[in-house]
């Protein structure tokens, strides 16, 4: 048994596996499940170590989570948010005929800078975060989520809520958030983008001052799949779930 916590929800009838970003759990996509509810079949995954899944022993790496999530979904649409966007696109390149689409939102295949990348963070940024962990790891998950706001309509208030939500299934493991750290540092998936066969939908926010907006459209076309934007910052589910729906409806219904 993988441990993971996954919460099925939905009246509808299209199968969707939807995947939370760094620090975070699968209540936080509420506000996109709720408006989802009438269409989907969703499978929503607390990631390991994270919300009811703190104490799974599935490590947090991509293929071990898609694994791990595969066998325990029907074939599936996967979206992923963030960091979840890594383990969506992971899935779609290993597990062939389980992925009948990926949705990467606000979710980048390479999410530090690189010459070839400016497009990417300054890995400055993420060093610090994980220098910072061993030293008060709420502080430091805190200052993400600041980060995480920034460039919304109402910064304030989506601090507030993403903050109000970290913790309410319990406190990640600070293990696997440095495991977290390192997996955004170290991966770059821009070279297989060509490989993926399923359709693929890259939804950026306009505003997002975490992952570029010209990340995800440079991915787009690399994966021969499909750009949308919305005018939200780095959570769009949060004050903006009806436009994401709106989107990903769209998209999904000709490929159930």
């Amino acid at each position: 048994m993988s441990g993971l916590y996954i919460e099925r929800r939905g009246r509808g009838d299209i199968p969707l596996v939807m995947l939370h970003g760094w620090a975070m759990h699968g209540g936080i996509l509420a506000p996109l499940a709720d408006a989802l509810d009438a269409r989907f079949d969703m499978y929503v995954v607390d990631l390991p170590g994270h919300g009811h899944s703190r104490d799974s022993k599935v490590p947090l790496d991509p293929l071990a989570c898609a694994r791990a999530i595969a066998d325990d979904v029907p074939p599936a649409a996967w979206l992923g948010w963030s960091m979840g966007g890594l383990v969506a696109l992971v899935a779609a390149l290993e597990l062939g005929n389980h992925v009948r689409a990926v949705v990467p939102v606000c979710s980048t295949p390479r999410f530090v800078r690189a010459d070839d990348w400016p497009q990417g963070n300054d890995i400055a940024m993420v060093q610090k975060l994980a220098a910072d962990l061993d030293a008060d790891y709420k502080a430091t998950v805190d200052r993400f989520i600041a980060l995480e706001a920034l460039g919304s309509a109402d910064p304030k208030t989506e601090t507030r809520k993403l903050k109000d939500e970290a913790y309410a299934r319990g406190e990640p493991d600070p293990r696997v958030l440095m495991e977290g750290l390192r997996l955004l540092e170290a991966t770059d998936l821009r070279p297989r983008l060509g490989e993926l066969r399923q359709p693929n939908l890259w939804i950026a926010g306009r505003r997002d001052r975490i992952v570029h907006p010209e990340a995800m459209r440079w991915s787009a076309q690399a994966a021969d799949g499909r750009f949308e934007e919305i005018n939200a910052g780095h959570a769009p589910f949060i004050g903006h779930a009806d436009d994401l729906a709106r989107v990903i409806t769209l998209f999904t219904e000709p490929h159930a």
